[in-house]
C-alpha cells in the first residue's frame, strides 16, 4: 500500500500511529557505524584539543575540516559521482547529532556541510558541481554562506550587495559587504547573495576566496564558539564569471530560504548531541562533588535538575527523528517519481517548514536550559572558566540566533501552518471553524483507554485548543494578522509543546511494542512529567492569547474552553523525576 505523504503542520489535524514514525532505536548497523566513525574522529581529533580550538589558532579549524573530509564525514549527503556517500536523510541527521556536542567544531562542520555546500548541491548545474562539489566533499576546499549584511539580518532580502554585468558580458562585478560569515576566514568557496542591477530579489553567486577584490576582515571576538571562524567580507569590484551564477537570476532569495529550512532541522539534531554531552558533564560532577557529607547527586534538588536534563534531551530527540523521517519519506517518493536529487531535497524540506522551525526553537531552548542547569549543578565552580560547564554554556547561546532567530521561527511556525491551510494542504481552518461554532460546548477527550491512548487523549485536547485559537485570530485579524506577533508566539509555543509531547508518546509506545528495552517504566515517567508540564504551558499560552484578543463578553466562554482542554490528571512529578535521575546517576552518563 502506498504511503500517504504528510504536509507540514498536519500533526494538528491528523492522527499519527506509533507504527508511522521512526525512532532512534531503529537505526541499522551501517548507520550506527557511521555514527561511531563520527565519535571516533571527535575523540581522537577534537575533544583532546578543545581548549586549543578556542584560541582560534590560524589553520587549526581548517585542518580539522580537511581531516573530517579524509574520513568521508563531509560527504555523507553528497552523491557518489562527486566523491560522496549519498546516505539517507536520517543518517545525515544522526551524524549531525554525534558532532553536535563539539561547540566550535560543530559550527564549522555544519556550516560547511549544510549552508556552505547544499546551495551548490541542490541548485548547481553539472559544470559547477564537477568543478567544486568534489573538492567540498573531500575537504580539499571549505565552504561558507554569505547572506547577512550590517543592515540585513532577519530581513535578508533588504541587502545592498550588488552585481552588475560587465560590458563584455563575461563577468558580474560584485560590490558589497557581508558579516557574521561562519568559516569566512578560511573557506575557499563562498555562496554570496546579491541583487543584480535593480532587481527586487536576490541572486546567488559562487565566489572563490582568491578572486581579486575579496577582502576578508580579521576574526570577530565572540561570546562563545570562539574557535569557529566568523568574519566580515568585503567585495570590491570582484569579477565573478557569469557561469558562477547559482541557479537562475532572482532565485537567490528562494535558495536562501530553502537552505535555511534544512539548517533549522539539522540544528535541532545537533542540539540533541550537545544536550547529551552537557547532561553527562553534570551527572559526572554530581557523582564526584560532596557537600554536607554526601555526594550532591543524592540531593533532591540536584535530582530534579538531572531528571529535567534527561526528559528534555529525550523529548528533543524523539521529535527530531519523527520529523526527519517524514522528510526522508517525501524525499524518497519524490526521487522515485522522477525529481532530481536537489529538487527532492529542496521540496521535501520546504514541505515541512513548520516542523523545521519548530525543532530549531525547541532544540535551542532545551539546550540553553540544560547548559544553564549544568552550571548550576557545579555551583560556584560552574562560574570558573576552568570548569567543564563553561564552554557548553557560552557556545549554546548562539543557537537561538542561528538559522533565523527564535522569534522569527516562532512566527514562521504559525504563519506557515496557516498558509498550508489556506492552500488546502491541511484542513486546519475547517476543523477550527467546527470548534468555533459553539465554543461553550467544545468537549475535552476523556482518557479512558490503555496508557498510551489515555496520554494521547490529552494531546488531542491540546490540538483542539490550538485549532480554536488559530481559527479565532484568523477570523478576527485577517487584515492585520501579520502584526499580531504576541498571539503568534502564544500559539507557536502551544504547537511546540503538543508536537513534542505526541512525538514522545509515540516513540515510547513503539519502543514497548518492539520490546526494545528491558523496562519501559522510566520512559513512561518521562511521558507523565512532560505531558503534565506541557498541559500547564499550553494553558498559560492559551489564556494569554485569549485575554489579549477575545471580547470581554466572551472571555469566560473561551477561557473555560482552554482550561477544559488543558486539564490533566495529577502526576507525582517528584517521584517520577527521582526515578529518572537515579538511573542517570547509576549509569553516570545519559543512557536512554
Amino acid at each position: 500500500m502506498e504511503m500517504k505523504l504528510r504536509y507540514g503542520g498536519d500533526f494538528l489535524t491528523q492522527e499519527t500511529k506509533a507504527s508511522d514514525i521512526f525512532i532512534p532505536e531503529e537505526f541499522d548497523e551501517e548507520q550506527k557505524m557511521i555514527e561511531q566513525t563520527c565519535y571516533d574522529f571527535l575523540n581522537t581529533e577534537v575533544y583532546p584539543i578543545m581548549d586549543k580550538i578556542d584560541t582560534n589558532e590560524k589553520g587549526l579549524m581548517r585542518g580539522l575540516i580537511s581531516k573530517a573530509g579524509e574520513l568521508g564525514l563531509l560527504g555523507i549527503a553528497i552523491p557518489a559521482e562527486y566523491d560522496g556517500f549519498e546516505q539517507s536523510y536520517l543518517t545525515v541527521m544522526r551524524a549531525n547529532e554525534a558532532i553536535g556536542g563539539t561547540g566550535s567544531f560543530s559550527v564549522a562542520y555544519m556550516a560547511h556541510t549544510g549552508i556552505g555546500t547544499l546551495p551548490l548541491l541542490y541548485y548547481g548545474n553539472e559544470e559547477q558541481k564537477r568543478k567544486y562539489l568534489t573538492k567540498l566533499a573531500t575537504g580539499e576546499w571549505a565552504a561558507a554562506y554569505c547572506l547577512t549584511e550590517p543592515g540585513a539580518g532577519s530581513d535578508a532580502n533588504s541587502g545592498k550587495t550588488r552585481a552588475v554585468l560587465s560590458e563584455d558580458g563575461k563577468h558580474y562585478i560584485l560590490n558589497g559587504q557581508k558579516m557574521w560569515i561562519t568559516n569566512g576566514g578560511f573557506a575557499e568557496l563562498q555562496t554570496v547573495f546579491a541583487k543584480i542591477d535593480n532587481d527586487r530579489v536576490l541572486s546567488a553567486f559562487l565566489v572563490e576566496k582568491d578572486y581579486e577584490g575579496v577582502i576578508i576582515n580579521p576574526e570577530e571576538k565572540k561570546m562563545g564558539i570562539k574557535g569557529s571562524s566568523t568574519v566580515q567580507i568585503f567585495y570590491n569590484d570582484v569579477k565573478v564569471p557569469v557561469e558562477n551564477l547559482l541557479g537562475k537570476r532572482g532565485e537567490g532569495f528562494r535558495i536562501a530560504l530553502n537552505i535555511l529550512h534544512v539548517g533549522r532541522i539539522k540544528l535541532g539534531a545537533t542540539t540533541v548531541g550537545a544536550c547529551r554531552r552537557s547532561t553527562n558533564i553534570a551527572v559526572n560532577y554530581s557523582n564526584e562533588r560532596k557537600q554536607f557529607g554526601s555526594l550532591i547527586s543524592t540531593l533532591g534538588a540536584i535530582k530534579h535538575k538531572l531528571a529535567e536534563m534527561v526528559i528534555k534531551t529525550f523529548t528533543n530527540e524523539s521529535a527530531v527523528y519523527r520529523a526527519s523521517y517524514d522528510v526522508h519519506n517525501v524525499i524518497q517518493t519524490y526521487k522515485a517519481n522522477g525529481k532530481t536529487y536537489g529538487e527532492a531535497n529542496i521540496e521535501a524540506n520546504a514541505r515541512f517548514a513548520v516542523e523545521c522551525a519548530l525543532l530549531k526553537v525547541y532544540g535551542s531552548e532545551v539546550l540553553d536550559y540544560i547548559v544553564d542547569e549544568c552550571v548550576q549543578v557545579f555551583g560556584g565552580m560552574g562560574f570558573s572558566a576552568e570548569a567543564a560547564a563553561d564552554r557548553p554554556y557560552r557556545d549554546s547561546r548562539i543557537n537561538r540566533i542561528f538559522e533565523g532567530t527564535n522569534e522569527i521561527n516562532r512566527l514562521l511556525v504559525v504563519d506557515t501552518a496557516m498558509k498550508n491551510a489556506m492552500k488546502g494542504e491541511i484542513d486546519l481552518l475547517d476543523k477550527a471553524n467546527e470548534l468555533l461554532k459553539n465554543v461553550a460546548k467544545v468537549k475535552a477527550e476523556i482518557p479512558n483507554g490503555d496508557y498510551y491512548s489515555s496520554k494521547m487523549a490529552y494531546v488531542k485536547n491540546y490540538k483542539k485548543a490550538v485549532l480554536l485559537l488559530t481559527g479565532y485570530i484568523y477570523e478576527k485579524f485577517k487584515k492585520t494578522l501579520s502584526t499580531e506577533h504576541e498571539l503568534f508566539m502564544n500559539i507557536s509555543d502551544m504547537m511546540i509543546n503538543l508536537y513534542v509531547a505526541e512525538s514522545t508518546i509515540l516513540r515510547v509506545e513503539k519502543m514497548e511494542s518492539l520490546k526494545l528495552v528491558d523496562s519501559i517504566d522510566l520512559y513512561k515517567d518521562m511521558i507523565d512529567v512532560f505531558v503534565f508540564d506541557a498541559g500547564e504551558s499550553i494553558r498559560k499560552a492559551g489564556l494569554d492569547a485569549i485575554y489579549s484578543s477575545v471580547a470581554e463578553s466572551d472571555l469566560e466562554t473561551f477561557g473555560s474552553a482552554i482550561k477544559r482542554l488543558t486539564e490533566t490528571a495529577p502526576v507525582n512529578v517528584k517521584d517520577a523525576r527521582r526515578r529518572i535521575a537515579d538511573k542517570l546517576i547509576e549509569d553516570n552518563r545519559y543512557n536512554f
